[in-house]
This record gives structure tokens, sequence and C-alpha cells, in this order.
């Protein structure tokens, strides 16, 4: 005999209380609903009608009219009541009325906006793969796991195969990002269903961004999975794009000019050439002045040689191993400080690697604010190396590496370095670049052999992490393989 559900009695009166009550104490008062666009609240644009068996809420503005059945309080704190409604169809959900005067109203809102392209990536994809069931989609925090609110993560089954997606909303422009992200929500969703056969990793992104992250795709590794792109436009339409379309590389090598050698010296300071001709002078990573054809300045003002000293002399006296920690100084841009260990030290770090020449963002990348500091070198057998330096955790520094790995490749390929005066003197081998990431032991993020185990058997990556005291003496802690854990 079947058991009929039957559905509690909703306390209309209780209901009506908590909405009111809500209200007096909001100060901006709006509705937040999940695939709908917020909702702000006038005194004049919401009626609650007790009807048999519930309540229902119409509130409007200029352009909306939102009629739902309330079939009871789900959740009650400050600034937020969250109410379960019924959609029309009978279709059960939750919406909450939020106060944007509240602390967290920039959260509710970057919320909000999130909830609207979480469904537009639902119905997306369930026009896309009509033949696949939506198993699961969310764009909730899942600090645990390492997975971002601000790509909303999906799975698809079909018997006990499965597709996972994840997507980018219109505002991404953190290339990397979704990419990582995407790469840790396959791992994990292969860990949560290990019945389920997830053969493919599905990136959306919208028309600007999707080009661009499409040349990362022939760098991952296809006995891990399949990897595709979509590009989808501002009306939702949806169109695959083909990840071995390598021929887009944004990416420029500037000719290298080489600089004469300084005719002075300034204690405690180094002196880097760089492309561009000039010889870069720099107190633990910063940069104070540049010498050129007989001028020593900063920026348009000139320095005598006694000024340029009495500033390096005050550099390094705040920002020494031993000085106060505390001070901005110190604290200014440590990937530069790593970066000057790094070069003054290159036998310890990495012993197969020349000293000299080691050049500095080259090629360019234009039109991004990387925070992670690139070196290009290269081995004794001629092998080009890229050196990836961070000095804190950065859960996007391999895809960033690879980003300006694949640059290195594209110009090496072409054989532009020797025509452009790069490693004068050095026959480069014609072999893929090795991609050397260094940071401190301790910094490096915990998802990072993650995401290494997608890239490219090709791609021949070797993490080097120094001891805590590197500013002082730097030491090779451990060197791994790949994605290789730390004993």
């Amino acid at each position: 005999m079947d058991r009929i559900a039957i559905q509690p009695p909703v306390n209309i009166p209780a209901v009506r209380a908590a909405i009111h009550h809500f209200l007096e104490r909001a100060r901006r008062p709006a509705i937040l609903e999940p695939g709908e666009p917020l909702l702000l609240i006038q005194s004049d644009s919401l009626s609650l009608e007790d009807r048999p068996g519930f309540l229902t809420l119409n509130v409007w503005d200029e352009t909306r009219n939102l009629v739902r059945r309330i079939s009871g309080v789900t959740r009650s704190e400050r600034g937020c009541l969250a109410l379960a409604v019924q959609r029309f169809g009978g279709r059960p959900g939750e919406l909450q009325l939020i106060d944007l005067a509240h602390p967290r109203h920039g959260d509710h809102e970057r919320k909000g906006s999130r909830l609207i392209f979480r469904e537009r990536f639902r119905r997306m994809l369930e026009r896309e793969l009509s033949g696949w069931r939506m198993a699961r989609i969310s764009s909730d925090p899942d600090l645990e796991h390492t997975l971002s609110p601000a790509f909303p993560r999906a799975l698809l089954t079909r018997g006990t195969q499965a597709i996972a997606a994840i997507g980018a909303p219109p505002e991404a422009n953190e290339f990397p990002a979704m990419l990582s992200f995407g790469l840790i929500w396959l791992d994990y969703a292969r860990r949560l269903h290990p019945k389920l056969t997830i053969t493919t990793l599905q990136f959306w992104a919208p028309s600007p961004v999707a080009p661009l992250l499409s040349f990362y795709l022939p760098f991952f590794d296809p006995a891990q999975a399949r990897f595709t792109m979509y590009l989808y436009s501002d009306e939702d339409f949806a169109m695959p794009l083909d990840p071995n379309d390598y021929g887009n590389v944004l990416t420029s090598l500037e000719p290298c000019r080489h600089a004469a050698p300084l005719p002075f010296t300034i204690p405690f300071s180094e002196a880097l050439p760089v492309a561009s001709g000039e010889v870069s002078l720099r107190v633990a990573g910063l940069e104070f002045a540049r010498y050129k054809n007989g001028r020593l300045g900063n920026g348009s003002a000139a320095l005598s040689l006694e000024e340029a000293q009495a500033i390096a002399a005050s550099l390094h006296a705040m920002r020494s191993p031993d000085a106060d920690s505390q001070t901005l100084i110190w604290q200014q841009n440590p990937e530069a400080w790593l970066e000057s260990i790094v070069r003054s030290n290159l036998e310890t770090v990495e012993a197969s690697l020349a000293v000299s020449p080691v050049y500095g963002q080259v090629p360019a990348i234009a039109a991004q604010n990387r925070t992670v500091i690139d070196l290009l070198a290269v081995d004794y057998a001629g092998r080009l190396a890229v050196l990836e330096l961070k000095a804190s955790p950065d859960l996007h520094l391999p895809l960033q590496a690879l980003d300006y790995w694949i640059r290195v490749k594209w110009h090496l390929d072409r054989g532009e370095f020797g025509k452009l005066g790069y490693f004068p003197g050095i026959e480069l081998r014609r072999d893929p670049p090795r991609l050397l990431l260094v940071a401190p032991a301790l910094q490096f993020h915990p998802s990072m052999e993650t995401i290494l185990r997608f890239l490219a058997p090709e791609i021949d990556v070797v993490r080097i992490g120094l001891s805590a005291d590197w500013r002082e003496r730097p030491r090779v802690m451990f060197r791994l393989v790949g994605a290789e854990r730390p004993v």
C-alpha cells in the first residue's frame, strides 16, 4: 500500500510575524533568490495574503513582480531571514530576505550575482548536454576542498559515465583561476563518486576570455581526462572551442640589448642588466636607480654616485635579514627579495644552471598583474629553464608557471632567442624548457600536487623548497619532481 506524505500545516501567523519583525528592523531590505536578480523592497511594494494552508508573498518594483507561496521559516539570523517557498508548478525552493545595510551586505550582493550565474550555467549545460542528468551543481564555498564560490561547478551523469564542468562568470578576468579550480573539482568529484567514470572536464568561459584560456588545454595530460572548452555569448549561446588550436599565443620577445659593465660600484647593491640595455640597481630586490650611457638616475631625476650610494646604504639598513621585519620597506615585495636571493645563490638552488646570463620577465606578458617572479635561465647542456618564484602560498602558481612556460616554448620553437641576442654564445637545445617552482618549503599551497598531476608529461616540473631563513642563509629543504609529495 502506498504511503501518502502529509505536509505539516503552515503556522501562518508565526511566518507573517517573522517577516514583519525582519522588515521592521531592516534598513535596506531586499529579496535574494537563486537565479534571480536582487530585488529591493520598498515600504509600499510588498504584500502578504493569507490563503488556505499557506501565505502568499508578493513583491514588485518598476520592472518585476515576484509571487511566492511561503511554507515556513528555515533560518533566522541578524540581517537575514530564509523562507521555504513554492514556485509555480509546486517546485520547492528558498528565498532570503536580507538587509543590505548589514555589514555582510556585500557578501549577499556577491552571492546574489553568483546564484544568478549558477542558474544561467545550469540552463546552458542542460541545453547543450540534453542527454545527461544534472546530478550536482553548486556555487557554495568549500574551503576544505579548495573550491571557490566564484566559479560554479557541476556534475552531469548518464548511467555510470559522468562529466565534470566548471563555469567562469562574465566578469571573470583571472585567467588561470578557473583552470586551477576546475582541476581541483575534477579530482574531488572522482573521490566523492568512486563508482562513476568521470572522463571529461569542461571549462565554460565568456567570449572574451575563452580563446585566451583554450591555449592551455593542449598542455594538460590526455591520459588524465578529456579537457574541453566552451565559449558562451551574452545571450548564453555556447559553442565548443578546438583545444588543439595552438595558434594565438599573445606574447612578444623584444631584442636583447646588452648593457656595458658599470664603471663604479655601489656597496650593498646588485647590478642587473635588463633587456632595454639599462642596468637596474637594486637592494634586496628593490630597484632604486638605473644606469645607461653614463647617466645614473631614478626616473626623470638624475643621481650623483654619492646620492645613489647613500640610498643603497639606507635601504640595506632597513632591508637586511636582521632588520626590523615590521617595517614597510622590509615587508615590501618579498618576491623581489626572493629573486635576489635565488640569483645570488643559483648554484645552491639548482646546480645544473649556468649562473649567467639569467633574464627576468622574458618574454614580456602584457596586461597581467603578476605577483610571481619569472626568470629564464639555461643549464650547462643548453636546455632552457623557466623559474617561477613565490614567497607566499599561491594556489595558481602551477598554471601561472604554465602560462609563462608556454610562451617561452613558443619562442624557442621558432628559434627566436638566439636571433634576438639572448644567451649569446650558447647553442640552445630545442627540448621543451624545464620548469622550476621555487618557494620557501612551507609556502607551497597544499593543492599544488593535485594540479601538477594533470600537466602533460612533456612538462618537466621540479619544486624546490627553500629553508625558512632563506633571506639569511638559503638552503634547499626538498626537491620534488612533478606531483611528488614531501616525505
